[in-house]
């Protein structure tokens, strides 16, 4: 307990603004802190990409003593409702991604003397209700979570620990907010973190094959009040729970969730309809009226800032090429292929890409979700979120 609370006292004196999560704004918290931090960009279905994090990170830090496996793709749909392109993002981030990261970080975690394998994953529910209403989602989960019933007991002779952490109730993560609307009966996400810190300062030597749920883990450790953790203290005794849980409520609760989701996709899609035959019939179609408001507020600092070069190859129903040059000159955007090798090129659906320039979709929220994909500088491919900021409320 004293280790959190001497953490969050640090937090309040440094008072970093939480800006909307990349790994570049919280690596400067950690560093704020008085850490060391090394924001590495990872497609965690890509071994090379993965393989390359681990190798910097060694470098970097001289070894690996944690590795928390925490990256997931999520959809609540039905066995007819999930089309094979989910299906597989799925099962390639959540099964695959935390059993090839543990794989490559292994040879370095045999070396630590105090080695960590947090798994964010649910407990092992066997209930068949966590099966029908979802079952590609609770396979792709619970892949995660076999990993750690089986690596707990296989890594034991190498003294690593391997645990995996749950939330009991919803958190106010930008998946609950995008299936919900509404984040006012959640936690906020200190408490899964604060649950991590403990948990990863146990003896790994002795507390491994665990399925923890985070507030049992900051209550044993003494944090018995729980209301600063609800992001609206009125509604602490009321939260929503998460799901796989062996609680009644925890079924009632994520139907509701699920509910929820399905409602508001189904909104956002009759809307988007509505606005897009509304724009057919007007004549010019988004994404030449999105490169022609880019061409009016091209600047020399935009060019100076960015020093990149864009290829956006558009499928769906507004198909083409365009590019966006922010290296050269004033700079320069339109259709077809930039006049110069492009640093990054970006394949995506019409639909998301008018989202992303209008600030509803982060490029790498689109890029972790399989929505978009990127070949070429990754770094410079990502430089499009800050420039999106400054974009979004002038075209």
């Amino acid at each position: 307990m004293s280790l959190v609370a001497k953490y969050r006292r640090q937090k309040r004196r440094n008072h970093i603004p939480k800006l909307p999560g990349t790994i570049y704004t919280a690596a400067e918290e950690i560093e704020a802190l008085g850490g060391k931090a090394l924001p590495v960009i990872v497609d965690v279905r890509d071994e090379k990409q993965i393989q390359n994090a681990v190798d910097e990170a060694v470098k970097k830090f001289n070894g690996i003593d944690i590795l928390v496996n925490n990256a997931s793709a999520i959809s609540l749909t039905d066995t007819a409702h999930t089309d094979m392109k989910k299906y597989d993002l799925m099962h390639n981030i959540n099964t695959r991604g935390t059993f090839l990261a543990t794989k490559l970080c292994l040879p370095f975690l045999k070396n630590s003397s105090h080695a960590h394998i947090l798994n964010l994953s649910p407990p092992l529910n066997l209930n068949p209700h966590w099966f029908a209403v979802h079952v590609a989602y609770t396979m792709a989960k619970y892949g995660m979570s076999m990993c750690v019933l089986g690596m707990s007991e296989e890594f034991k002779r190498y003294n690593i620990g391997v645990n995996a952490l749950w939330p009991k109730t919803a958190i106010a993560t930008a998946a609950i907010e995008m299936l919900t609307g509404d984040t006012s009966t959640s936690r906020k996400p200190e408490i899964v973190s604060d649950a991590a810190y403990l948990m990863l300062c146990k003896d790994p030597k002795i507390y491994t094959g665990n399925f923890a749920i985070d507030e049992d883990v900051v209550q044993q450790e003494g944090i018995k009040d729980m209301t600063p953790y609800a992001c609206d203290p009125k509604n602490a005794d009321s939260l929503l729970m998460d799901g796989f849980l062996d609680n009644p409520k925890s079924i009632s609760d994520h139907q509701k969730i699920k509910s929820l989701g399905v409602r508001g996709y189904h909104t956002s899609a009759a809307r988007y309809k509505e606005k897009s035959d509304s724009d057919t019939q007007a004549g010019d179609g988004q994404i030449p009226q999105l490169f022609a408001s880019i061409g009016k507020i091209l600047s020399p600092e935009l060019v100076q800032k960015t020093q990149a070069i864009y290829q956006f190859n558009v499928k769906g129903k507004e198909e083409g090429v365009w590019h966006l040059d922010l290296k050269n000159g004033d700079g320069a955007c339109g259709q077809g292929e930039p006049k110069n090798p492009p640093d990054a090129t970006l394949t995506m659906d019409s639909n998301n890409f008018t989202d992303m320039f209008a600030g509803k979709l982060k490029p790498a929220t689109a890029f972790m979700m399989g929505k978009l994909k990127i070949s070429g500088d990754l770094q410079k491919a990502m430089k499009l979120e800050k420039m999106m900021k400054s974009l979004k409320n002038k075209v």
